[in-house]
Parts: C-alpha cells; sequence; structure tokens
C-alpha cells in the first residue's frame, strides 16, 4: 500500500496495529506518521523501535497523510477532531478504533464529507493475529471499505458488520484477549502450585490453547461437541469440568463478555453529544 497512514494517538493498540503492517509489508516505515497530544517521550520511542515519522500536531500529521487512523483515548475525540477540520478534506479516509465513539458522531465533528470506517481490532495485531470488525459510516463507499479490509486483513481476519454489531465485538474479540491471558494466569498459578516451573508451565499451556483454538478453527465441530470428545466419564477432564461447573465460570465468562459490551455502548452515550466549546 503505498497510501501514506497518519495515527492520531500512540498507545498500545496504535502501536500493535503498526508493529503488524510493518511486519507485512502493508506500508513503508517511511509513509507512517503518528502523534498524540502531550506525551513526547511515547512518540521517541516509536520513533526509535519502527523508524516511522512522528509529529506534535495532529492537523500536521493529517495533512501529509491520506488516510488517518484514529487511536486515542476516547474521551480526547472531540477535542482531537476539532483540531482536525481544517486539516481534513474530502479525499481523507478516517479510520477509527475507538471503543464506543460511532461514525455519525465522528462525521459530526468534521466539516468534511469524508468516508468514516470504523473498526475494532485488538492487540494481537501486533503478530498478525487480530480479529476485526468493521463498519462503514454515511459517506463510506465500497472502495473504502475495501481498502479498509486489505489494511486490516494483513494484521489478522477482518469480518464486515452493521455498525450497531460493534458493540459485541467490542466486548468479545476486542477485549477477548485479556480474558484468554486471565485464564493462562489462572493456569500457571495452578502449575506452579504442582511444583511446574514457569517456563515449563508457559510452553504447556500456549500449545494447548493454539491446538483447541485450530480445532475450533479447522474441525467444524461445535466447541460443546469438541469438549464433550476430551471428556471421559469419570475421568480427569470431568474431573476438572465439574468445578468449573461448580464456580459457574461458563456464566461469568458470558456476563464478562455482555459487560464489556455494554460498557462500550456507555462509552458511546457518554460521548454522544458533542459540545460547543471551541478549541484554541
Amino acid at each position: 500500500m503505498n497510501k501514506k497512514i497518519a495515527f492520531i494517538g500512540a498507545g498500545a493498540m496504535a502501536e500493535a496495529m503498526i508493529s503488524g503492517m510493518i511486519a507485512k509489508k502493508l506500508a513503508d516505515p517511511k509513509n507512517i506518521i503518528v502523534t498524540n497530544r502531550i506525551n513526547a517521550k511515547r512518540l521517541q520511542e516509536l520513533q526509535e523501535n519502527y523508524k516511522i515519522t512522528v509529529s506534535k500536531s495532529a492537523g500536521d500529521a493529517a495533512h501529509h497523510a491520506d488516510i488517518l487512523i484514529l487511536a486515542m483515548k476516547p474521551k480526547d475525540a472531540e477535542q482531537a477532531l476539532r483540531s482536525l477540520n481544517k486539516a481534513v478534506h474530502a479525499d481523507h479516509i478516517i479510520i477509527s478504533v475507538l471503543a464506543g465513539i460511532s461514525t455519525g458522531l465522528i462525521s459530526s465533528l468534521l466539516d468534511a464529507p469524508v468516508p468514516v470506517i470504523r473498526a475494532m481490532p485488538n492487540t494481537s495485531a501486533a503478530i498478525g493475529y487480530s480479529a476485526t470488525g468493521i463498519a462503514g459510516g454515511k459517506f463510506a463507499e465500497v472502495k473504502h471499505m475495501q481498502l479498509a479490509e486489505e489494511l486490516f486483513s494483513c494484521i489478522g481476519t477482518t469480518t464486515c458488520l452493521r455498525e450497531e454489531s460493534l458493540h459485541a465485538v467490542t466486548g468479545l474479540s476486542g477485549s477477548g484477549p485479556a480474558y484468554v491471558y486471565y485464564l493462562v494466569e489462572a493456569m500457571q498459578q495452578a502449575a506452579s502450585s504442582m511444583d511446574i516451573r514457569e517456563e515449563e508451565a508457559r510452553d504447556l499451556i500456549a500449545q494447548t490453547l493454539l491446538g483447541a483454538a485450530h480445532m475450533v478453527k479447522m474441525s467444524g465441530d461445535h466447541p460443546q461437541k469438541l469438549r464433550q470428545n476430551v471428556t471421559s466419564p469419570g475421568g480427569t477432564t470431568e474431573a476438572g469440568i465439574q468445578m468449573l461447573d461448580h464456580f459457574q465460570v461458563k456464566k461469568a465468562i458470558e456476563q464478562c463478555v455482555k459487560r464489556a459490551a455494554e460498557r462500550s455502548e456507555e462509552l458511546g452515550k457518554m460521548y454522544s453529544r458533542p459540545s460547543t466549546q471551541e478549541i484554541v
């Protein structure tokens, strides 16, 4: 991709995407610009690590870019978008990875009829294994969606959905890696209590999760059937599953995903009414 890409925001998601795009050779580092509001040290770190261009001005970064990726904190979105008003034009493509912030709100804060695409990747983008949901806003055409699919497909899988489904995607795959890491923490603690060294446990757990994930993806079987295939009556796995049922782990995970999705909706409502405050 020869287009210049500007990241407005320099947090973990921006770095994950930058790392993934460079690793997959989707973008040349010289065509990537990053800016944030106040953290000059963070910009220096990214510049040194990835040989990209950094800017202290969002407007200047936008002026030199074709694609703008909004990756700031949701609470900073309004101020950042208002500061971009004079720099953004109809030929730009805006891609937002902000949890809960609608394409409609983004469009309302920009003067130009610019295509806006909302995306929810996850931090596995850094190694090319993100699961990303995308949805187009009012001015997004097929060609814009195709470009977004190309961008995110190079850092994992991409699924096009209706925008109203992205709250659920946020709770499921956006926050999903953290749930898996939480599980790994628990399995490592159990292994440690049984005198298995951390390095040994890490390898065993990682390969177990990798194998199970591939089984889900490649076998075509329902996860319940896959679980039953492992669970012999009266065996070790059944004993373990009984403990999960005892502590209602399945219910806890379901509520975990739903609560994260609800929080995405809450964030959307929190920032759904742009203020009339002028940015100076």
